[in-house]
């Protein structure tokens, strides 16, 4: 199943409609406009985006030596202030890719997320982006962000909104430095670009 195909179907999954809202835009589209349930929830903008980092988790290689074990989880993180409330770890309940579970951790510092597959870096850290990137070069770990010039300083995959759909940067060579493979069926969907060149 293609990568569009599989996001719409988790989109028009029974998560979504366990919450009274199937989100049927698909997975480059939203409204902007926020679900009706406490505590105050993402916007349906980050719903989409939540549904993307766990789409990522399915079509990113990571070398072996990037877990302690067979059995060990992919780690989705979320360094800062944190835009998908417990949507994200909704999305990734009960979900697994081979033998591996899929857990969400947040952090507060880059310097926490040892262990972490899949990091989304919030727009809190946008003062100090490089500093987060550098520490985190030489380890296996595929960024995540919707900051200004995130590929072009470094950072592995970008979500850009534009006219109400969401497009996907993808920083190849950023991914290679880092030893993760991006399958070709998440690259189609994305614009190529490289550290310097946005």
């Amino acid at each position: 199943m293609d990568f569009l195909r599989r996001i719409i179907s988790v989109l028009q999954g029974w998560r979504f409609a366990r919450h009274g809202a199937v989100w049927l835009l698909g997975a480059i589209l939203f409204t902007g406009a926020a679900a009706q349930t406490p505590p105050p929830p993402p916007t349906a903008e980050y719903q989409v985006k939540a549904v993307f980092l766990f789409n990522f988790a399915q079509f990113v290689d990571w070398p072996a030596t990037a877990f302690e074990s067979e059995q060990a989880p992919i780690v989705i993180g979320v360094l800062g202030e944190d835009p998908f409330g417990s949507y994200l770890d909704e999305v990734v309940q009960s979900e697994k890719i081979g033998d591996r579970a899929l857990v969400v951790r947040r952090y507060r510092r880059v310097e926490d997320a040892a262990g972490c597959h899949v990091l989304f870096i919030g727009r809190s850290n946008a003062a100090q982006l490089d500093r987060v990137l550098a520490r985190l070069q030489g380890r296996s770990v595929l960024t995540v962000g919707d900051l200004d010039n995130f590929c072009l300083r470094g950072g592995m995959v970008r979500f850009v909104t534009e006219k109400g759909k969401i497009h996907l940067r993808i920083n190849v060579d950023a991914a290679k430095a880092a030893g993760l493979t991006i399958s070709s069926k998440l690259l189609r969907w994305a614009t190529i670009v490289t550290t310097g060149k946005d």
